[in-house]
């Protein structure tokens, strides 16, 4: 092996470890690699541990990659992987727009 081979894999490395899987809360392929070598083998608890998919996306951008990176590592396949279930964004309101509901479903 030659030392254009080595270096190559050192850059190739550290690459690697700077890659951003999940953009929106910025959890990078190393965490989740380690993540799964811990034993965390399945998206919803990658979810629960890196917050991944947990960002503006929703898990949109990042569980097929998070599911190839399990079936990888932990040896199980994407067939038999349960994905987080996506649920509705959360946004705040005013209790007056709820007040405003009620009085007009009494005069309708």
């Amino acid at each position: 092996m030659g030392h254009g081979n080595r270096t190559k894999r050192a850059v190739k490395k550290s690459a690697l470890n700077s890659v951003i899987v999940c953009r929106c809360e910025e959890i990078s392929e190393d965490e989740v690699r380690q993540a799964i070598k811990n034993g965390y083998h399945s998206p919803e608890e990658l979810k629960r541990i890196l917050r991944i998919g947990m960002g503006h996306c929703s898990g949109r951008g990042c569980m097929r990659v998070v599911a190839r990176m399990i079936e990888e590592i932990a040896g199980i396949p994407i067939a038999k992987l349960q994905f987080p279930k996506s649920r509705p964004p959360v946004k705040p309101i005013k209790l007056q727009l709820l007040g405003q509901y009620r009085y007009e479903s009494e005069n309708s």
